[in-house]
């Protein structure tokens, strides 16, 4: 009886020290992207998937804009397009991040609001985020099932921040240059002040 609750108690132990060094490089992945916090950076389309083609000639800025304890609201625009928000969030179990479409009178695009939760431990500079349910529902519902094998990825190291996505039929991946900060664009579509 000795060596079972031994046993137990070690299997408790050893159980919670695998699950603190993933929550210790969540919370770090969490902390790079709030200390970019208020600062906006040029990036460029590093894959040659032509479905990324149309971001071709586009000035390309991601702005870390709205920070919070457990919300990062980092706006993407391309060229004038202000529509897109990439939304990193805490969550019981790592980290969410789900993508704010809107049009330019600020109303919800008919797609948005999908994405999805962190899966497996990931590190402190890389995270990837596999689509849940609800965006696969939405995807169904929209006539876009193509979407519903999709992996969101996002990389913070002190030099790029990188966003991507993942499928069968599809690599993109834009990088933005964090050594070198540019002027803050407008808010984004649908943001006080847009």
């Amino acid at each position: 009886m000795r060596r079972l609750a031994i046993g137990v108690a070690a299997a408790i132990l050893l159980g919670g020290c695998a699950a603190r060094p993933a929550a210790d490089a969540q919370a770090a992945f969490f902390d790079r992207l709030q200390a970019l916090c208020g600062k906006a950076f040029a990036g460029r389309v590093t894959t040659t998937d032509p479905a990324g083609s149309s971001f071709a000639g586009k000035p390309l800025v991601m702005h870390v804009r709205d920070c919070s304890a457990d919300t990062i609201r980092i706006p993407f625009h391309v060229g004038d397009d202000r529509s897109r928000t990439w939304v990193i969030s805490r969550t019981p179990g790592g980290l969410r991040l789900k993508h704010d479409h809107r049009h330019a009178d600020g109303s919800a695009d008919a797609v948005t609001q999908y994405g999805g939760d962190t899966a497996g431990p990931g590190t402190a500079t890389l995270r990837a985020f596999p689509v849940d349910a609800e965006s696969i529902a939405l995807f169904t519902a929209t006539g876009r099932s193509v979407s519903n094998t999709n992996v969101w990825e996002v990389e913070v190291t002190d030099t790029i921040f990188a966003y991507g996505l993942r499928r069968a039929d599809r690599h993109f991946r834009v990088a933005f240059d964090l050594t070198r900060p540019v002027a803050a664009p407008p808010p984004p579509w649908g943001q006080q002040g847009a």
